[in-house]
C-alpha cells in the first residue's frame, strides 16, 4: 500500500489521473458508499464460515482502489506495473479496477453540477428541453483479437480500419461536450445499425424536436427521424455535374462538416485516455470502460467550467 506522500503526489498532480483533486474528492464521497455496500452485500450473500471480523484485511483502502482504476483507465498501466508501484499483489489490482469500474460507468454524464445524463432518451430529453443541437458520430477501439475457433471471431473485424475493434456511439452537444456514450458492439457494425440498435431512431421520431448532426455514415435516418437528424447533402449529378452545382456542394458539404466537427474534438478527448487508445484486457469490459471515461471526463470539464462561469 502506497504511503501518505505518495497518495497525496498522485492526487495533487492532473497528468497521473487525469481529473483535479477537487473532483477525486467527490469521487471518493460519491462511490466510497456505493463501494462499502456493495461489498458487504457480496459478503452477506453467501454463508459466512469465519466470525464477524476475522479473515484477511484489504490491503488497498478504497481511495487506493479509486487511483489505481483512475491511473489505469488515464495512462492503461498494466496490472503488473500498478502492483510494483502500490506493493501489493496483482489480483489486488484486477479486484479493486473490476469493482471500481462499473461504479464509474454508471454514474452517467455530468452537464451541470447535481445533474446527470445515464440514457439516451435523457439526452434527447436534455436537448429538447433547451434546444440546442446534438451531434452524434461512432468510433472505433481496437482490441485483441478473438481465440482461433470462436464462432463470432469475425464479427469484430471492422470493415473500416481491417483491424479488430469493438464500436461505441458517442453523442456530444455542440460544443464537443460528451454527453453520452453507448455500449459496445462489434467491429463489424454499421454507424447507422448501431444507433437504430441503441433506439436513437424511436427516440428521436417520438421525442422532441431537436437537430442530430451525423456524417454520410447515417444517411437515411433523416428519413425516418421526420428530418431531426441531418447528415451532408446527397449529390444529385453523379457523372457531368454542372460548375456551379459542384461549388455549391462543396460549399454546403463543408459548412456542415464544420458544425460537426465538434463531434470529433470530444471523441479525441475520451481517446486522451490511454485505455481507448488500445483496449488489452478482455472486450467485455469495453463498455464499462468507455461510459466510465465518458462519466470522468464530462464531470471534469464541468469542473473546468465552474470557475470560467464565476468571472
Amino acid at each position: 500500500m502506497v504511503g501518505n506522500a505518495i497518495r497525496a503526489a498522485i492526487i495533487s498532480d492532473r497528468r497521473i489521473t487525469g481529473l483535479s483533486a477537487e473532483v477525486i474528492a467527490e469521487l471518493v464521497a460519491e462511490i466510497g458508499p456505493l463501494w462499502h455496500e456493495r461489498h458487504q452485500a457480496r459478503l452477506a450473500s453467501r454463508p459466512r464460515k469465519r466470525a464477524v471480523g476475522a479473515g484477511a484485511k484489504h490491503q488497498l483502502v478504497f481511495v487506493d482502489r479509486l487511483l489505481v482504476t483512475l491511473v489505469h483507465l488515464r495512462h492503461g498501466a498494466t496490472h503488473d506495473v500498478l502492483a510494483c508501484w502500490f506493493d501489493v499483489d496483482r489480483s489486488t489490482i484486477t479486484r479493486a479496477v473490476g469493482e471500481v469500474r462499473p461504479l464509474l460507468a454508471e454514474r452517467g454524464c455530468t452537464i451541470s453540477p447535481g445533474v446527470r445524463l445515464r440514457t439516451l432518451a435523457e439526452v434527447v430529453d436534455h436537448l429538447g428541453t433547451g434546444g440546442k443541437t446534438g451531434i452524434v458520430d461512432g468510433t472505433e477501439i481496437r482490441v485483441r483479437r478473438p481465440a482461433a475457433g470462436r464462432k463470432d471471431r469475425d464479427k469484430f473485424i471492422s470493415g473500416k480500419s481491417k483491424q479488430n475493434a469493438v464500436k461505441a456511439m458517442v453523442v456530444t452537444d455542440a460544443d464537443g461536450r460528451v454527453l453520452f456514450c453507448s455500449p459496445t458492439q462489434p467491429g463489424n457494425c454499421a454507424d447507422i445499425t448501431h444507433a437504430r440498435q441503441s433506439g436513437l431512431v424511436k427516440l428521436l421520431a417520438d421525442g422532441p424536436a431537436v437537430e442530430i448532426l451525423a456524417d454520410a455514415g447515417y444517411q437515411g435516418l433523416g428519413a425516418q427521424t421526420a428530418g431531426r437528424v441531418v447528415t451532408p447533402p446527397h449529390r444529385k449529378f453523379k457523372k457531368n455535374a454542372p460548375a456551379w452545382y459542384e461549388e455549391m456542394h462543396e460549399r454546403q458539404r463543408k459548412a456542415h462538416s464544420s458544425r460537426r466537427i465538434r463531434v470529433e474534438h470530444g471523441i479525441a478527448h475520451l481517446k486522451n485516455w490511454r485505455a481507448l487508445a488500445r483496449h488489452l484486457g478482455r472486450r467485455e469490459h469495453t463498455s464499462d470502460t468507455v461510459q466510465a471515461i465518458a462519466a470522468l471526463l464530462s464531470h471534469q470539464q464541468t469542473a473546468d467550467l465552474i470557475p470560467a462561469l464565476r468571472k
